[in-house]
């Protein structure tokens, strides 16, 4: 992989099954995810999970400090340029993670917080199939997509309070891709702001391990071929 700044946690025997690679908010570095990381590897202890540092130093923000795109002068025109520009980045780093790791894009969950998520929902839509799974915590769509992925499933997280980026663009999003007939799922949780609570870990970690993804049943019932690969629902 590229000189990025990773953390890295993997299996302690045995081979890897899934992926999980962790993209953190907007003025954070890697290890702020680790407790999410943490939680994840009891949930599932073959997987290999990744936390990187965002590519770029983040505006004005303590030494060391990342982020993924500016947001200085940022609107709701020019953020979708800004996410654009970064994605090409980001794809081949986890297509990267991917071949290190040994496990493919089936097994393979991107899981983001605030503007790592705006990242992951974005890369999934440009890349359909990159990753099996999104985790989307207090996260939305620079653009709301036109068509939905097909070989991706999508979670959305988000705390009703949150004062940075309001529920109303999670609700918004999960209605386009219900309209979109998208595999997507959404949990809100009351009295929560723009955090990472352990009540939405826990409901994503219930996601991960009990939703059956909409084409592994068209799968069962015929109507596309099987995926040879194991997905994280596995």
């Amino acid at each position: 992989m590229n000189d990025t700044r990773v953390i890295q946690w993997r299996p302690s025997a045995g081979r890897a099954e899934q992926l999980m690679l962790l993209f953190h908010g907007v003025g954070d570095r890697a290890e702020g995810l680790a407790p999410l990381a943490e939680r994840l590897r009891q949930a599932f202890p073959q997987a290999v999970v990744m936390s990187p540092d965002g590519f770029a130093p983040a505006d004005g923000g303590p030494h060391g400090a990342r982020q993924w795109f500016s947001l200085q002068g940022v609107t709701e025109q020019n953020r979708p340029e800004r996410v654009q520009a970064v994605l090409p980045a980001l794809e081949a780093w986890v297509r990267a993670a991917q071949q290190a790791s040994g496990v493919g894009p089936a097994a393979t969950a991107l899981v983001g917080f605030s503007q790592g998520a705006i990242c992951a929902l974005e890369l999934a839509q440009a890349e359909d199939g990159l990753a099996g799974r999104v985790l989307a915590f207090a996260g939305r769509y620079a653009t709301l997509p036109l068509h939905a992925p097909r070989h991706t499933t999508l979670h959305l997280f988000h705390g009703a309070e949150d004062p940075v980026i309001p529920v109303r663009y999670a609700r918004v999003a999960m209605q386009r891709l219900a309209e979109l007939q998208g595999d997507a799922t959404i949990d809100i949780a009351e009295g929560v702001g723009h955090e990472l609570p352990p009540a939405l870990v826990d409901c994503a970690i219930h996601r991960l391990r009990t939703h059956i993804p909409h084409r592994t049943w068209a799968a069962a019932l015929g109507a596309v071929p099987a995926l040879a690969e194991r997905g994280v629902e596995d």
